[in-house]
């Protein structure tokens, strides 16, 4: 077992885990206890050969963004770790702080354009307590036992092939229970069963990868594979429990105020309001830190200050004369305030600063680098000596000179302390009294107020869920409200078209007069929304409103469609293109004009005379036959005229 802490500390030199051609070149520092072992450019390769070799307690970084391009990457690298190497982020968690302000802290200096010195900073603020380690994983990993070698495709020995492998799984599984039984650890057990054995065996265990008795290994027919459970986000946990040691300053009254400064002056909570009292007061200072100096703006501390200066055995500390509104006014002007309240508060914890800058200044010259700054100033306040403290911290047992004291006469000296003592243990007793009786009162109080929290809860529920169920079935009764309205228009667009074409049938049984169906224009659309409204059947008539934007297709659409004949208005044939005339012959189909034909059309009906139309017709295929005997008699002749002058262009080569 490793009997002092060893640290890799790493800063990239160059490349990024980004780029997929300059891949990163490491700073590595090897640290076993308080000494640089070694110092060395890795790449990444070469780091985890390292860390599986070695397996150090802390891999120390300043940020994880020089080891992982993001989250994915991040739980990639964490699963290739030994399981009892943390990886530590020295600037902190969530709120993340620079390398030099955390050095700082054990008054340690470096080179920030320097690869080494950071990394050297970083491994020796790790070794200290400094930094958040990365937590990635659940008390849960997962054991894959599985085969190493493909099964191919056989041959004469391929089921001894077989066996053998499924065998080897089965009994690799087995050694693995075996190990987690002797470890008393709880697990569950999945096999995959197949020909000879197992081709997979998996193993939920219920505790850390670190704590599995087992470890991941290949071998020439099995391969053991440990996985931990992700978290959903990647967590921190501080590398030291210890809190920060704080200077506080508190106003008391109807408007409870506290100010919570670090040792070096920094504001990390302020915080006002009408209904805290001192217990709240307490509670809130525990979540920021260890209270060190509890000050106060007035020159006689008030007695719930002092109350809780006793609470955290803090040392008190207040002015030799009331804190005037303008010294107030100085020195809460570099920071922002909500109310008189806070600003009070604020000066007194900046005015106990300041009395103490001065010392905190000096005890940064005579203490060596590497020692944790805030607890050496929280132990030299309390009283002790900064010798006996660097020489307690460095784990020395001999104990520093001291200056032989001037002789005291020990009655006076014995009478003395027992007089202290006795004050200290009455003004104890008395604390201890008071907090008993208020915390009785708080337990009634939070009994009352959860029993009261239970009963609204128990209502808003039953509320909320009849809400939902309403809002639901509004939703449905809309969406179906909806759904009706649609099939009611397309019911009534139906009936329509149903009443249209009953007319046209009527219309068809008398022989004295042709019904005629009226499509709009001359198109493509025309003729799609004449189909869905009547239809267009064999040997209808159609009547055509507008023929502009006509073409050849829609003149076969209808020739395919065998349409009795197309009628247009008189004067819309007058003007329109030339070319339309000649495509409906072509085409077969007859184009009258409705004086010819003897159509009449009111909206989206039409009739005309059956002898009128038939007369129209006849006289149509009178001009088609002559238009076809005239084509023909051009085509005879233009074949003849060719024949012609081929004729003569070869007699022209004979001769």
């Amino acid at each position: 077992m490793r009997d002092r802490l060893s640290v890799f500390g790493i800063d990239i030199i160059k490349g990024s885990v980004r780029s997929r051609t300059k891949r990163p070149v490491y700073a590595l520092i090897r640290m076993e206890g308080p000494t640089i072992v070694s110092e060395s450019e890795v790449s990444l390769f070469r780091l985890f050969r390292m860390l599986q070799e070695e397996q150090p307690d802390i891999l120390a970084v300043d940020s994880l963004q020089e080891i992982a391009a993001d989250q994915k990457e991040l739980y990639f690298f964490l699963q290739g770790l030994p399981p009892q190497t943390r990886l530590v982020q020295v600037t902190g968690g969530e709120r993340k702080e620079t390398l030099g302000k955390v050095a700082a802290r054990y008054n340690i200096s470096f080179n920030r354009f320097d690869p080494f010195a950071e990394a050297r900073t970083s491994a020796q603020v790790a070794s200290l307590g400094a930094g958040a380690e990365v937590i990635a994983f659940e008390n849960e990993s997962e054991i894959i036992v599985s085969r190493h070698r493909s099964l191919g495709k056989g041959g004469w020995s391929q089921n001894r092939y077989v066996r053998k492998i499924h065998g080897a799984v089965q009994l690799k599984g087995r050694e693995i229970e075996q190990a987690l039984v002797a470890a008393g650890l709880r697990y569950e057990k999945k096999e995959t069963r197949a020909f000879g054995g197992c081709s997979r065996v998996v193993f939920r265990v219920f505790t850390t990868r670190d704590q599995v008795p087992v470890s991941t290994c290949r071998g020439s027919d099995v391969q053991v594979r440990i996985n931990g459970k992700r978290l959903e986000r990647i967590q921190y946990r501080p590398l030291s429990g210890k809190p920060r040691y704080l200077i506080v300053g508190i106003d008391p009254g109807t408007t409870t105020a506290f100010a919570a400064l670090d040792l070096d002056g920094n504001l990390l909570h302020l915080q006002s309001s009408r209904q805290m009292n001192m217990g709240d007061v307490i509670e809130s200072l525990y979540k920021v830190g260890k209270p060190l100096i509890i000050a106060s703006d007035v020159q006689d501390m008030p007695f719930s200050v002092e109350k809780i200066r006793r609470a955290f055995s803090a040392v008190a500390y207040t002015p030799k004369q009331d804190v005037s509104v303008e010294t107030k006014l100085e020195l809460s002007a570099p920071f922002s305030y909500g109310n008189d309240h806070e600003r009070d508060a604020l000066s007194a914890a900046l005015d106990a600063y300041r009395q103490y800058r001065h010392k905190f200044q000096n005890l940064l010259k005579r203490i060596p680098p590497g020692h944790d700054l805030d607890e050496v100033r929280a132990r030299v306040i309390r009283g002790q000596s900064l010798e006996h403290i660097l020489i307690e911290m460095n784990g020395s047992t001999s104990p520093a000179p001291q200056r032989e004291p001037p002789p005291v006469r020990v009655d006076e000296k014995h009478d003395e302390r027992v007089r202290v003592l006795d004050g200290m243990v009455k003004r104890l007793r008395t604390f201890v009294s008071e907090l008993q009786e208020e915390i009785k009162s708080k337990n009634y109080e939070i009994h009352r107020l959860q029993a009261r929290i239970r009963k609204v809860q128990t209502n808003r529920d039953s509320e909320l869920a009849k809400d939902a169920e309403v809002v639901k079935k509004d939703e449905a009764i809309q969406s179906l409200k909806k759904h009706l309205r649609k099939e009611e228009r397309h019911n009534r667009n139906l009936a329509k078209r149903l009443a249209r074409i009953k007319q046209f049938a009527e219309l068809s049984i008398d022989g004295e007069v042709v019904p005629v169906k009226v499509m709009d224009t001359l198109t493509k659309d025309g003729i799609r929304r004449l189909i869905e409204d009547v239809g267009i059947d064999e040997g209808d008539v159609v009547f055509v409103t507008r023929i502009d934007g006509w073409g050849r297709s829609v003149v076969k659409d209808l020739a395919e469609m065998r349409v009795k004949a197309v009628v247009a208005g008189s004067v819309v044939l007058a003007k329109c293109d030339p070319r339309l005339f000649p495509s409906f012959r072509e085409a077969g189909v007859p184009l009258l004009n409705d004086k010819e034909a003897g159509v009449q059309v009111r909206g989206k009906q039409g009739l005309c005379g059956k002898e009128t139309l038939d007369q129209a017709l006849i006289q149509w295929q009178g001009v088609q036959v002559q238009h076809e005997r005239e084509k023909k008699t051009e085509m005879i002749e233009h074949i003849f005229k060719e024949y012609k002058s081929e004729r003569g262009k070869e007699v022209k080569k004979s001769g």
